[in-house]
């Protein structure tokens, strides 16, 4: 069994500027040391105001052992509450969205208000008191058509994500947004190996052929690469900051969360095959200037967003096991937007369906490959790797502090 200590010994001996070693792809241990220091304490991104249309819409998700469900009350307060009966423990809600008047539990019926208050419980005495039983509720935040929970008890403060990623999104419209396909993939390996695979496109040429027709593949596109930046990506900062877009690289000084519009590829103006929109009744706000490129939002551990003209793709990111992940992968469009008048699903959804899908093979691969014994860890590419090393370093100066009962320490690195 690894211990906290063990887990702190092993990265204080970690090799600056070399992948994690084998323990923490696969140990449960470590697994459940990352859930109860980084997962149950950080801010998640949970969904989209979007889902929760009406009063009793609720969405649900699961965070580790966490089942939770987030639901819009009579007075269109979004709340998140744990998704746990007071009485015996029962979910409540089972499926993955829906809408309900009341919330009932399935086992005994005990009947809460969309607020989570119990309004009733039947049988149970008349010395019963119901005050005393309300649902428990989760920390939850709707910034710009985004909902984010945290499971701590006192969680950190939000405004510094709220502060930077308002500005950025405000444009693109989420509150006028639906979604109009979603699906999730269960990749076969470590929350960490699909973040630090996302965190590169050193692998994009082989492997993308689809995302690479519209999407630049060169680390001097995304906005740093050791501080050198392409002219194309200074142009399209200065013409959309001119017009009031936000767009210049933007990282908080904890590596956590960053924000940057990178132009794309061939002259392209959306993520499809022939680099043309997806949809045309277009939600976002461009201010009258001529192809935005794409506003990619990282917020580390849970969500990677990529927000364009005509439409968004969300990812969030959810530990299921040492060698299992989910993503789920959510398409926006206006909610006016008629599927066979304004856009065709399959044309929307291609270029990402079939990404996921090959990142999904290479994640696999590459668990399989770290599940061996023989696994040492390697050194990143100084060119195309420091997406990755600033992963890394985040989370092992996130949970390093923490595994001997202190705070996170900030780290100042850009990649």
């Amino acid at each position: 069994m690894i211990s906290k200590n063990d887990m702190a010994k092993l990265l204080d001996r970690r090799q600056p500027s070399f992948a994690l070693e084998r323990e923490f792809y696969t140990d449960p241990d470590i697994f459940r040391l990352d859930l109860e220091h980084i997962w149950y304490r950080e801010w998640i991104f949970a969904g989209h105001l979007c889902e929760l249309p009406k009063t009793g819409s609720y969405i649900t998700l699961q965070i580790g052992e966490y089942p939770i469900m987030i639901v819009r009350d009579a007075k269109g307060t979004i709340r998140a509450m744990h998704n746990t009966c007071r009485h015996r423990g029962s979910k409540i809600c089972k499926d993955a969205k829906g809408t309900s008047a009341k919330l009932v539990c399935p086992y005994h019926q005990w009947t809460y208000d969309l607020d989570g208050k119990l309004i009733f419980a039947r049988q149970m005495g008349d010395n019963f008191d119901k005050t005393g039983y309300a649902l428990a509720p989760v920390a939850c935040e709707v910034v710009e058509g985004t909902i984010f929970i945290c499971l701590a008890e006192h969680p950190s403060d939000f405004g510094r994500v709220r502060d930077q990623f308002a500005p950025y999104v405000l444009p693109h419209n989420l509150m006028d947004a639906k979604v109009a396909y979603e699906n999730t993939i269960i990749e076969k390996g470590n929350w960490k190996l699909v973040w630090e695979n996302n965190r590169e496109c050193y692998h994009c040429a082989v492997n993308h052929p689809e995302l690479c027709k519209s999407f630049p593949e060169a680390p001097t596109s995304l906005g740093v690469a050791d501080g050198a930046i392409d002219d194309e990506v200074r142009e399209l900062w200065s013409r959309c900051e001119t017009a009031g877009l936000k767009a210049e690289f933007q990282i908080d000084p904890s590596g956590q969360f960053r924000a940057t519009r990178v132009p794309l590829i061939n002259g392209a103006t959306s993520y499809t095959m022939d680099g043309l929109p997806a949809v045309s009744r277009a939600i976002t706000d461009t201010r009258n200037v001529d192809n935005i490129g794409a506003l990619l939002f990282y917020h580390y551990p849970s969500s990677f967003n990529h927000y364009l003209a005509d439409y968004m793709v969300t990812f969030r990111i959810t530990p299921i096991s040492a060698t299992e992940t989910a993503v789920t992968t959510k398409w926006l469009v206006h909610k006016d937007a008629v599927e066979g008048v304004d856009y065709d699903k399959d044309r929307l959804t291609h270029v990402w369906i079939e990404t996921n899908d090959q990142d999904r093979q290479i994640v696999e691969d590459n668990a399989a490959g770290v599940l061996s014994p023989a696994y040492r860890p390697g050194p990143y590419s100084e060119v195309h790797e420091g997406g990755v090393l600033q992963f890394v370093e985040w989370y092992a100066s996130f949970i390093r502090p923490r595994l001997d009962g202190g705070s996170r320490a900030p780290i100042l690195s850009v990649a």
